[in-house]
């Protein structure tokens, strides 16, 4: 069931300009490329870092280890009721020592970054670990702050605020949209609503 997005916030144009503009945050953050990893979490947040590790790659020549992350069974509402659909975790690098960099769409209370940092933790001990979003929302519930922010957006708890990528859904956008009665708060499935 598909809505009519109450405000268009970020289009492709957009979206591409956040992502070079964090690009160059995360080298000048880290002094460049060296021992550094991108991990997206599945499942726009690793399509976002695919993208943040070919422009790192456009500018400094290198491409950085790049994996992606399954939190499903780290969520905190994995035993209340919600069935996660589980994706596959492909990491294929060693965590211990590098700086990763975790990489997810949309942040709003943090409960999904705090899965992912318990996900990663279990795979090694990185020398650090940041948070490079492309929108957050606000409504925090845990004390996770990015490191990097495409953009903020304030947004209401009665509001979606969704990424659509031109790859999985045929269009490439950041749309607000009004919580469809019955439904919950969060990503748009693969392939859009």
């Amino acid at each position: 069931m598909s809505t009519t997005p109450k405000a268009v916030i970020m289009d492709e144009a957009a979206i591409n300009r956040a992502i070079t503009r964090i690009a160059h945050e995360i080298l000048e953050r880290n002094e460049g490329c060296e021992n550094l990893a991108l991990v997206g979490i599945v499942t726009r947040g690793d399509l976002l870092a695919k993208q943040l590790a070919d422009r790192i790659e456009e500018i400094e020549g290198v491409r950085v280890p790049l994996g992606s992350l399954d939190i499903s069974f780290y969520r905190d509402d994995y035993l209340v009721g919600i069935a996660p659909e589980i994706h596959a975790t492909r990491i294929p690098f060693d965590v211990d020592g590098k700086r990763v960099v975790l990489v997810d769409d949309i942040l709003y209370t943090g409960r999904t970054i705090r899965a992912a940092l318990d996900a990663v933790m279990d795979l090694g001990r990185p020398s650090r670990v940041e948070l490079a979003v492309l929108v957050d929302r606000g409504h925090r519930e845990l004390p996770i702050c990015p490191d990097f922010v495409g953009k903020n957006v304030p947004s209401s708890h009665d509001e979606n605020v969704r990424l659509y990528l031109k790859d999985v859904d045929g269009r490439s956008s950041v749309e607000i949209t009004d919580v469809v009665q019955g439904s919950r708060v969060g990503s748009a499935p693969l392939g859009g609503e």
